[in-house]
């Protein structure tokens, strides 16, 4: 694992894109303050739903426009959405602070999950914290018929429950139905004592708070949600000692060293980097998913945590629950009638594990916790 580090990134403005140019509010340059990243949003009011799908910006949506217009009038290029591709796998490496050769690109969390999943040896040992998202628990119980042990325990007893014949440890860095963060930095410890192998998905974090993906011997973040990008835009960050545990069993020719000598058999030479690990990309979603990375390349992390967890703790307050500095805010709500009365009031939210459960992002602010607090209390 490598030591952290910090990483910057900057944007200045431009106008809007085609498939073969970059569809960002932004290159690197300018930082982009919080105030102004929330003008890029149409909307928002109310919106407290980040955790289960993220808001476009203007840009994205300007974005994915023309890009259609482009398609519709024959002109979509296979290698110019190549290059979108890859100017996102540099944006997400910089976001996440490492290196773009350590990011392997796909669709969803399920299957990356499972790559790892199938390459554990038979009859090994994966804990995983109770009631974290299927997609991180179903593709290891997957493994049982080949004598792969899987324990699940507290989030809380994750750390302490390792041991020298534990394989991996897999865990949501934000757990989604309750937005409890896990104490990473624990874990990591406890995994480097027992030589464990670590696989933190950053999906729930990843936009609302500083994620070093460099920490982990692989990451795994789907994109729309605090990152709002289209939904099939999805991350594998993986170290080099890790990656050589993994089989690419998903490969096709979007795996392959050279892409456009990879189309056919009978042959396989596959990148000898992250990219061996690539699933082909849903192009259209990458072309909206460019200027949502980039916008978040270009925000101070830190800043955007305090912002978010500011009207979580808000919330708590009014809540009377204890304060969490969370950007998801939960509570038991059994017979749902807590989320009832939010959707009576306008509101989006969300129910999860029968709890009530809302998000706080860069479109909120006060009167939106204003409004929960005063749709439960009249609803």
């Amino acid at each position: 694992m490598s030591p952290a580090a910090t990483s910057t990134s900057h944007t200045t403005t431009h106008s809007a894109p085609n498939p073969g140019a970059s569809s960002s509010v932004a290159t690197r340059g300018t930082a982009l303050s919080l105030a102004e990243a929330r003008t890029r949003y149409t909307s928002g009011r109310g919106y407290l739903a980040a955790c289960t799908l993220g808001l476009p910006t203007i840009d994205t949506i300007a974005a994915m426009r023309a890009d259609t217009e482009v398609w519709a009038r024959g002109e979509a290029c296979a290698s110019r959405y190549g290059e979108v591709v890859e100017r996102v796998r540099v944006g997400y490496a910089d976001l996440v602070n490492v290196t773009p050769d350590r990011v392997a690109i796909g669709s969803q969390t399920s299957v990356m999950a499972g790559l790892v999943a199938a390459s554990i040896p038979d009859g090994a040992e994966v804990v995983l914290p109770r009631g974290d998202f299927s997609s991180m628990v179903f593709p290891f119980l997957a493994q049982a018929h080949r004598g792969v042990t899987v324990r699940q325990v507290d989030l809380a007893d994750l750390a302490v429950s390792l041991t020298p014949n534990t394989w991996l440890v897999a865990f949501s860095l934000v757990q989604s139905a309750t937005g409890t963060i896990a104490d990473s930095a624990v874990i990591r410890a406890a995994a480097s004592a027992t030589g464990t192998f670590t696989l933190c998905d950053t999906t729930q974090a990843t936009g609302w708070m500083p994620v070093d993906a460099s920490l982990f011997d692989a990451t795994i973040c789907h994109s729309y949600k605090w990152l709002g990008a289209p939904r099939g835009v999805a991350f594998f960050t993986v170290a080099e000692s890790f990656g050589a545990q993994l089989h690419p069993i998903n490969a096709g020719w979007y795996a392959g060293d050279d892409l456009w000598a990879s189309c056919y058999g009978p042959a396989m030479a596959l990148a000898p980097d992250a990219r061996r690990f690539d699933v082909s990309p849903a192009w259209p979603a990458w072309v909206g998913a460019e200027p949502a990375i980039d916008l978040f390349r270009s925000l101070d992390m830190t800043e955007v945590r305090a912002h978010n967890t500011g009207l979580g703790n808000a919330l708590c307050d009014g809540l009377g629950l204890p304060r969490l500095d969370q950007a998801i805010v939960s509570w038991p709500d059994d017979d749902g009638r807590d989320l009832a009365r939010l959707t009576t009031a306008g509101l989006t939210a969300s129910g999860r594990a029968g709890r009530a459960r809302v998000a706080f992002h860069l479109w909120n602010d006060r009167d939106d916790v204003d409004a929960v607090l005063d749709a439960l209390r009249h609803g």
